[in-house]
């Protein structure tokens, strides 16, 4: 597998990034693709571990060992040919996915992981580049059809599955634009949205119908100007239908100063920004410019909003984070090979932002109804004895303020929009999600099935193809008896 001697031999290759002053004067990628021989390297150091912890790591378990040793051998179309062989999108994840597989890399016990994906970025942007992502229409139609509500990696990656299958799919999107949370939520300087655009082209060269601008739901429900199609009108039309829209319910933060102008939620933020840089013009855009701006949650959603703040030209950023601060490097003997609690710096923290631990936001202040500070106490974290829970309690005497313009809140998102799970009938989970197995993916109702954030809960763009690829051979074989496409 790759080189034998490889993994003793190579030390990890990264990819590089632009200087931070100059990437912040785009909004454009900004990461260098390996070269051929670095990827070549990098594909070397793969071992013949026996057990590929790497496949199961991976949410679409690709078959990592065997194109990282076809990039070593510079085998590049056949490398294309298995990633694609169990993801739709590996443009999507080889820049936006958290890496799972390389927590979980043999290589990973006593050394740094394979660079996983950056040889999948790699694979993928050479077969772009090379002409070798082509439509794969069917070759019969099935006759049947089927609806995909929501747009994001999830339906997009069911309507693909099902459309290659000989079904007439539509993909249905409230948004302007079809790409869901890939299109609006995350930045372009993480996705440029060519990648969807050029997915799109192959998906409709293979079959497949967008309609953007279209709520699917109760009337009262739509936004002005949106195409409305009702459950019932859908049921009647569609031999199958999925639910595939994302997790949007924000979690918010229930404090004194919460109603104050200039205090949004992340996704508003990271949203409006999106639209404009696809080249939309809006009359009240959340800007940072000139502002003390201070992002409450540390995921990757907070981390967003710091580099779009840094982008827009703040005056300071600052991001807190309610848990502790995790350690530097992980206990590797235990963790291995599952997805370690350690501190994680991204881009966006390396182009300027003051980070912050266990900090708890006490409340807002400001005067003419427009946020100007927020009052915060750090506190510390314990284990009930009588529970065994994890709780936290003020540290006496740790109050402090911090000048704040701008206050976004980044702290995850809790369920689907009820609005169109309602509006099917769609029985819920105990956390408001969807409810429906991953044996089947369907609903309490006949012939919709639900996948990805609306089934499962927010999650990962790697969690989402998966579970809409899982989805898309469920209807498959509910609307034909049987099915070749795989799981």
């Amino acid at each position: 597998m790759g080189k034998i001697t490889g993994f003793l031999e190579f030390q990890r290759v990264k990819e590089t990034y632009e200087a931070p002053q100059a990437r912040l004067k785009h909004w454009n990628e900004f990461v260098n693709t390996l070269s051929d021989a670095e990827a070549k390297q990098q594909g070397a150091r793969c071992m013949d571990c026996g057990i590929p912890f790497c496949t199961s790591g991976c949410p679409v378990n690709n078959i990592i060992p065997d194109w990282n040793d076809l990039v070593y051998k510079q085998d590049w179309r056949s490398a294309l040919d298995v990633l694609h062989s169990t993801n739709n999108f590996p443009e999507f994840t080889g820049r936006v996915c958290p890496a799972p597989c390389e927590a979980a890399c043999t290589l990973n016990i006593n050394n740094d992981a394979v660079g996983i994906k950056s040889i999948e970025h790699a694979i993928i942007d050479k077969g772009w580049s090379q002409g070798w992502v082509t439509p794969q229409p069917p070759s019969r139609k099935t006759g049947k059809k089927v609806a995909v509500v929501g747009s994001g990696p999830a339906g997009l990656a069911c309507a693909q599955q099902l459309a290659r299958a000989g079904h007439s799919v539509t993909v249905f999107e409230k948004s302007n634009r079809i790409g869901g949370l890939l299109r609006y939520g995350i930045p372009d300087f993480k996705l440029e949205k060519s990648h969807i655009d050029r997915r799109l082209a192959q998906m409709e060269a293979e079959g497949v119908e967008f309609c953007p601008s279209t709520y699917v739901g109760a009337h009262e429900h739509a936004e002005d100007g949106l195409t409305v199609r009702t459950p019932e009108s859908l049921q009647d039309e569609f031999d199958a239908i999925v639910l595939s829209g994302g997790s949007e319910t924000p979690r918010d933060l229930p404090v004194p100063g919460r109603e104050l102008r200039g205090v949004h939620f992340a996704m508003d933020f990271l949203r409006q920004q999106n639209k404009v840089t696809n080249g939309d013009r809006l009359s009240k855009q959340i800007t940072a410019t000139g502002k003390h701006v201070i992002v409450i949650g540390g995921g990757d959603t907070g981390s967003d909003c710091v580099g779009t703040s840094n982008r827009q030209g703040a005056a300071s950023v600052t991001q807190f984070e309610l848990m502790s601060k995790a350690p530097e490097t992980e206990d590797k003997p235990l963790t291995w090979p599952y997805w370690p609690i350690k501190l994680r710096s991204s881009s966006s923290h390396e182009e300027g932002c003051e980070r912050d631990w266990a900090v708890a936001t006490k409340t807002f202040e400001g005067s003419a109804g427009k946020v100007e500070k927020l009052v915060a106490a750090r506190v510390e974290w314990f284990k009930d004895k009588a529970t065994g829970q994890l709780k936290m309690r003020e540290v006496e005497g740790s109050q402090f303020e911090l000048p704040a313009d701008l206050v976004l809140l980044a702290m995850g998102f809790v369920s689907p929009v009820r609005n169109v799970l309602d509006a099917f009938g769609i029985d819920l989970d105990a956390r408001g999600n969807a409810r429906a197995n991953t044996d089947d993916y369907a609903t309490n109702v006949a012939k919709v099935f639900a996948a990805g954030d609306m089934r499962r809960g927010q999650s990962l763009v790697v969690w989402a193809i998966r579970e809409g690829r899982q989805c898309a051979r469920a209807v498959d074989e509910f609307l034909m008896g049987s099915t070749v496409l795989p799981r």
